[in-house]
């Protein structure tokens, strides 16, 4: 779960982002206290985008990364492609392979709107 200050600008983000991975369109929900939230569900996972219950602005967690699976190198390129192409931004370098001690994995970072960090990643065979 991520908060959103935008509820409408995070659905337009998410729809086309988590859309291109196979989610289909989020289960919108309203809150008791009136707060509207985003429930995306793929493959056994749900996602959710919220506004922020407590009335303070959402913040991005200092320190964290939301990790989506992706299929291939290249479905981790479209990942970021579509991220920043509906509002994301790029961050930690551009999209492609990284070594590291568990071996190569292909990685794109990107904020989105609200500032949180995603990743799109592909760990192969």
């Amino acid at each position: 779960m991520v908060g959103t200050n935008d509820i409408d600008r995070a659905k337009r983000f998410y729809d086309a982002l988590l859309g291109f991975l196979g989610a289909g369109a989020p289960f919108e929900n309203t809150s008791g206290t009136g707060h509207k939230r985003l429930f995306y569900r793929h493959e056994g996972s749900t996602f959710c985008v919220t506004e922020p219950i407590n009335g303070e602005p959402a913040t991005a967690a200092n320190g964290a990364t939301l990790g989506f699976k992706c299929s291939s190198p290249e479905q981790v390129q479209q990942f970021h492609d579509i991220a920043v192409a509906n509002g994301g931004t790029s961050c930690e370098g551009p999209p492609g392979p990284r070594t590291n001690a568990i071996g190569t994995l292909y990685l794109s970072y990107v904020r989105d709107p609200d500032g949180n960090k995603l990743c799109g990643l592909y760990r192969p065979a």
